[in-house]
């Protein structure tokens, strides 16, 4: 069944708390290829793009903005209002694909599925409770957090960017009174079995809108690791955000990505830089305070070195200095 409701309050009367019956759809990006390979076979897809309410970018107020999910990713590029987000920006242009800015949705990257192949290939999101990849083939998987059964890495490409900034998102339902703002650093989680998903969204509920806080004298940037120029998804990304002062590091938010089943928050990163003027070294010292910790699988360990570039050449790009790798 297929269904196209014209409000929030309509989609909500199509999904479902019931494992297998509905399916919310936007760009299609992710889910209309899942569906091809019976990897997700909903009995109702619900189209959200022709809620009005979701497809809009407005400045607040405050100075923040708030994005509807159903806003496409070149359209998040081109609005003037993200001009002060500029690690988003990076992300999006990073994509390599015209199909996929033009086509995807804001919302529909924060709730994409894993790319991990088992979960692709039909063995479940855990791979038998994480057995199937810890002895198989995990090139590609987790260096952190990876102590439970989640292997798989965080596919979202914005969400580094996006928690570098303090985005929240708004969720709604099960019923249209219940409204709710989360922090995105809190929408993901690492899902114990099976019956869990990545984010803490019920099936039940939807994100309406991501909001940004006004950017009060931060700066940011994104460096990907990729293994070609096109839309492969990298193999490892970061974030940084600095607040200066001084030439110094007041403040830092530092984001891995690609490395953990939730984007990777690294304190540690943070903490090493606050204080030091920005430069290579600098960069180079939040680098090696950021893979404290990591427990690499028998086949990833070459990420950890990767890890420990992208947030020096992510620091740097965040601070306008040359990064010394393709940009």
């Amino acid at each position: 069944a297929y269904a196209e409701p014209k409000s929030e309050s309509e989609v909500l009367e199509f999904l479902s708390d019931q494992p297998g019956e509905a399916e919310i759809i936007a760009g299609g990006t992710d889910l209309v290829g899942l569906m091809k390979k019976m990897i997700i076979t909903p009995e109702r897809v619900v189209n959200i793009m022709e809620v009005p309410s979701i497809k809009q970018i407005e400045s607040l107020p405050e100075g923040g903005v708030a994005i509807g999910a159903a806003v496409t990713l070149d359209e998040v590029l081109a609005s003037p209002a993200l001009a002060q987000y500029p690690a988003v920006q990076q992300a999006i242009s990073s994509l390599g694909s015209i199909q996929l800015q033009s086509q995807g949705t804001i919302g529909g990257d924060l709730c994409q599925r894993p790319r991990c192949w088992y979960f692709r290939s039909g063995r479940g999101l855990l791979g038998e409770a994480g057995s199937l990849i810890a002895n198989g083939d995990n090139r590609h998987h987790a260096i952190f957090g990876n102590e439970g059964p989640a292997k798989f890495v965080s596919s979202s490409r914005l969400a580094p960017a996006l928690i570098a900034h303090q985005a929240q998102v708004r969720i709604v339902g099960p019923s249209p009174e219940e409204v709710r703002l989360v922090d995105l650093a809190d929408f993901f989680r690492a899902p114990r079995h099976e019956a869990e998903r990545e984010t803490i969204l019920e099936r039940s509920q939807f994100v309406s809108h991501i909001f940004l806080p006004a950017n009060s004298g931060w700066t940011s940037g994104i460096y990907e690791v990729k293994q070609s120029a096109g839309p492969d998804f990298p193999l490892v990304a970061a974030a940084a955000a600095l607040k200066l002062q001084g030439g110094a590091v007041a403040a830092a938010r530092i984001i891995l990505g690609q490395v953990a089943p939730t984007p990777w928050v690294s304190m540690a990163a943070e903490h090493a830089m606050e204080g030091l003027p920005v430069n290579a070294t600098a960069a180079e010292v939040a680098g090696s305070a950021a893979i404290q910790g990591a427990a690499p699988l028998k086949d990833n360990e070459y990420k950890v070195q990767l890890a420990k570039v992208s947030v020096q050449r992510a620091i740097l790009r965040a601070a306008g200095l040359p990064t010394g790798g393709f940009e």
